[in-house]
């Protein structure tokens, strides 16, 4: 159906006169009103008629923003930011005189007939969800242009001498506009790149800034060495950190919106010969707590992870390296059982997220509140579970297993490379071998491997040698894949990662090995024939389904 102005539509459909079209126009022209509440308050519409018209007239297709390339600042920026934000509206592109907008609601003709005033040019309307136009808005509008323009406005700040510069000077110094355009864009590209960590590095003549992405640090653009100082002072004001201590290492915390992410940012400097060196864990709340489903478990050991977690005692260790998405894990598991019915208890290294339901305690050694001392407290607050952030000692070991045998769910993590290895580990600790066969239910292994980027995959026609190499043979029909690089992974081939594991199920026979101390090889092999799917056969899965490469699947895992 031809699309029709407002007034051509009313009049075509009978509901206005001519007369009184030219009235309405002309009183426009004297009081800057929209013309839709001019003709109600006229009286010549109802609101109730002018809403079905502005929809009829506004129906706009729909359209998904993530796949729109190349929308130009120029374009974006012929709204105002402040319109923009109102309003939830993203100009897209120009043609012929015609402005192209996405909005969140098409038939709001307050914010179309403002966006006419504004640009004088006619305007089409399509569809968007509010989140990816929020985003873009972010993107485009936020008071930094792009890394490369912040950095060169960065050329012009002053370096600063180190013995001389006192805490007044790098105030000021970290409230400069490029120091805060640079901060901010920082973090922006961070998001958008989906980076994990921010390394920022002095160097002996300059200094390195990297983005950790899918695992893999990756360099970007650094400022020059003369700003860095000022960077430094500006991440540490807005992480309340003492400006003027750079001879100890110090840990903070921001929290900052970008879009409509949250982002919680851990921050940990570190005093080099060169300056102090930052790193920044970017935690999204959307990322940490995930659903027990997205994980990547196999549907046979999410099955026994969820049953494991409904018992009413014993323990479930989670291990893997730093890094590994043990906390992401944990957290779907306590919000999996998170009830009013149930007392939960958390003692962690730091808090990463707050989760309603939950009582999470943050450990500080300094002051004596330490794991040990913590859990004995909890022992007495009536817990159905407790979930200790890792357990470091024979102390919080003992405390942890004596728990778990006394009508408590416990769960932890631990360092170790697979499952089987973490009963050796509890073992060294200290921990009675019968005491750990007894409160023992399941051990879980996990590592994170790359996922394929599903815009440039294709066929691995080398997947084939590679197998050969490592002395391996899969099934004949089976098609591996791999990325080509592209711009969307960043010219990696992978775009995101998903957990792989190893689940160890607790049996009665395992239990008798573990009182008899047996060895890891032994237990391992047993626990095999039980059917557990190790961690470099759940990778192998994973690439045999098209989801990750071979090369991944065994880089990431290690054959024991």
């Amino acid at each position: 159906m031809e699309r029709y102005e407002l007034g051509q539509l009313l009049l075509m459909k009978g509901i206005i006169t001519q007369e009184q079209l030219e009235e309405a126009l002309a009183r426009q022209k004297d009081t800057k009103k929209f013309l839709g509440e001019i003709l109600v308050e006229n009286g010549y519409v109802s609101k109730e008629t002018l809403l079905e018209c502005l929809t009829e007239q506004k129906k706009a297709d729909f359209i998904h923003l993530s796949k729109v390339k190349g929308i130009k600042p120029e374009i974006v920026r012929l709204i105002p930011e402040a319109i923009a934000r109102r309003y939830v509206v993203l100009p897209i592109t120009l043609s012929d005189d015609v402005l192209v907008v996405a909005m969140k609601d098409p038939t709001d003709i307050v914010a179309i007939d403002t966006i006419k005033r504004i640009t004088s040019r006619r305007i089409k309307v399509v569809r968007a969800e509010e989140k990816e136009i929020l985003d873009r808005i972010e993107r485009f509008y936020i008071d930094t242009g792009n890394l490369t323009e912040t950095i060169a406005a960065l050329e012009d700040v002053e370096e600063q001498v180190e013995e001389n510069v006192d805490v007044n000077q790098l105030k000021i110094a970290a409230e400069d506009a490029p120091i805060v355009k640079f901060v901010n864009t920082t973090f922006l590209q961070a998001v958008e790149k989906r980076a994990t960590d921010i390394h920022l590095e002095p160097m002996q003549d300059g200094v390195s800034l990297r983005f950790r992405i899918d695992g893999v640090l990756q360099p970007v653009q650094s400022p020059p060495k003369s700003a860095y100082p000022g960077i430094v002072t500006r991440l540490k004001i807005m992480s309340n950190l003492d400006i003027g201590e750079r001879r100890l290492p110090q840990d903070g915390r921001i929290r900052i919106l970008v879009g409509t992410k949250e982002l919680d940012v851990r921050l940990s400097t570190l005093p080099t010969v060169f300056g102090e060196k930052v790193v920044m864990r970017l935690l999204a709340r959307e990322t940490i707590l995930l659903g027990m489903e997205q994980l990547g478990f196999e549907p046979e050991d999410l099955k026994t992870f969820k049953e494991a977690l409904a018992k009413p005692y014993g323990m479930i260790i989670v291990t893997g390296p730093t890094g590994s998405g043990k906390t992401t894990t944990l957290y779907a598991g306590l919000n999996f059982i998170n009830s009013p019915e149930i007392n939960i208890v958390t003692i962690e290294d730091p808090v990463e997220y707050a989760i309603p339901g939950i009582n999470q305690v943050q450990v500080k050694p300094k002051i004596g509140l330490t794991f040990p001392a913590v859990l004995r407290t909890l022992l007495r607050q009536d817990p159905d579970v407790i979930m200790i952030g890792e357990i470091r000692d024979l102390e919080t070991a003992q405390i942890a297993v004596q728990a778990s045998l006394t009508g408590h769910l416990v769960i932890s993590t631990l360092h170790t490379n697979d499952t089987v290895s973490s009963i050796t580990r509890l073992s060294y600790m200290g921990v009675e071998s019968y005491l750990l066969a007894d409160s023992l239910n399941i051990i879980l292994a996990q590592r994170l491997v790359r996922k394929i980027c599903q815009n440039c995959k294709e066929e691995d026609s080398e997947a084939e040698e590679f197998l050969k190499k490592q002395g391996v043979s899969l099934d004949r029909d089976v098609v591996l894949f791999r990325g080509r690089g592209c711009d969307e992974c960043n010219g990696t081939g992978y775009r995101g990662r998903i957990a792989v594991y190893e689940l160890l199920t607790i049996t009665k026979p395992i239990r008798k090995m573990i009182v008899e101390r047996a060895s890891d090889d032994e237990i391992r092999d047993f626990a095999r024939q039980q059917g557990m799917i190790t961690l470099r056969d759940a990778a192998v899965r994973k690439a045999m389904n098209g989801i990750t490469t071979i090369r991944e699947a065994f880089s990431s895992t290690l054959v024991l």
